[in-house]
Order: C-alpha cells, then structure tokens, then sequence
C-alpha cells in the first residue's frame, strides 16, 4: 500500500496559490506570484533535497501538471530538482479520460480522484507525493486519503488567494520541523 504525502507552500495565512512565478496562477487577479521566492536558501533545499533520490511517484491534479509539464521537461541546467521531476512516474487525476500526456513517465486516473487514487493507494508502488494541485489535496483530505503534510509555511500573510485547506476540518500532529535563516518553517504534520 502506497502513502500519499502533501508537499506545499503556504503562507502564514493558508495561501498556497501561485509561491514561484507572477503567471503561475492568477486566477481571481490574484497579483502575489512569486510571493514564496523570497524564502529559498541553502537550508531549505537541502530540506527539500531529502528524498529526492529514493523512489517515489508524484501525483497531481490536471492544472498543475500541465504547469509543471511546460517547464521542467525543458531544463538543461543540471539542477537536482530537474533529473528527479523527469525520472520519477507521475499520476495526474483529472474527470477528462481523453487526456494524452508528453512528459515521460506520465499515467492519467480518470474520473473522481478521490475514487481513482484510493484505488491507486491501495497498489504495490512506490509512495506518492502531491504538490500544488489544491482541489486534489481538498478533495483528498476529505476522503481521508492524506498520510502526511509536509507545509513549507513562509512568513508572509497574503490576505487574499487560494487557502490549500479552504473550509475543510483538519486535526494535525506535528512530527518533526525545522526553520531556516530567512523564517520559512519546514513543518511535517499527519492527519490525526
């Protein structure tokens, strides 16, 4: 059986919309992208490093995997995160059936995620990872599928955006964290 493990930025106030780059997601006007940049540093990808080279699969929704698709399959410049986005498998739930993927590696799960991963979970595999992907991890998390949240929470309040938990009821535990020099707290959490 597979654990499903939430990767994300947030910021102090929930919002997880658009941490990397201006265009990545401006819906609702959302004018903050690239509010999560301020806080890379040596610390946090060394963090974000752990795992990288072991086995695992990424799973996502539609709308950030095609952003994810546009850009790291194109990278030449020999960054870590890049062999590993390439070479690992990846799920991408979604209600379309027809969707054809070009990313390497890429398996579609049509129809309800909540349906189609639990069925997924339930397989020999390595363990999946989410990231972005919003409506996935609400989705998700109200079926109780979340084994773990590992939230890169900056310290930043945005005011307005997409919250990653929305109005969903959580009850987490905190099982390890660590803070780097610039204030962002790398917390893991599992669903109580």
């Amino acid at each position: 059986m597979r654990s499903i493990t939430v990767n994300n930025n947030v910021s102090l106030d929930g919002v997880m919309q658009a941490p990397m780059s201006p265009d990545e997601d401006t819906r609702g006007g959302f004018p903050y992208g690239g509010w999560a940049l301020a806080g890379n540093d040596e610390a946090l990808a060394a963090e974000m490093g752990v795992g990288m080279g072991s086995d695992g699969a990424l799973l996502f929704g539609h709308r950030t995997y095609d952003h994810m698709a546009a850009y790291w399959p194109h990278q030449t410049d020999g960054n870590p995160f890049t062999a590993y986005m390439n070479r690992v498998e990846k799920f991408v739930a979604s209600r379309h059936p027809g969707l054809e993927f070009d990313w390497q590696g890429t398996t579609l799960l049509a129809g309800e995620a909540a349906d189609t991963v639990a069925a997924l979970k339930e397989t020999d595999g390595p363990d999946l990872t989410i990231l972005g992907s919003g409506e996935l991890v609400r989705s998700l998390a109200a079926a109780g599928l979340i084994d773990e949240y590992v939230l890169i929470v900056h310290p930043v309040v945005l005011g307005t955006g997409t919250r990653m938990f929305g109005d969903t009821h959580q009850e987490l535990e905190l099982t390890r964290s660590i803070t780097t020099p610039r204030g962002v707290t790398v917390a893991h959490y599992r669903p109580v």
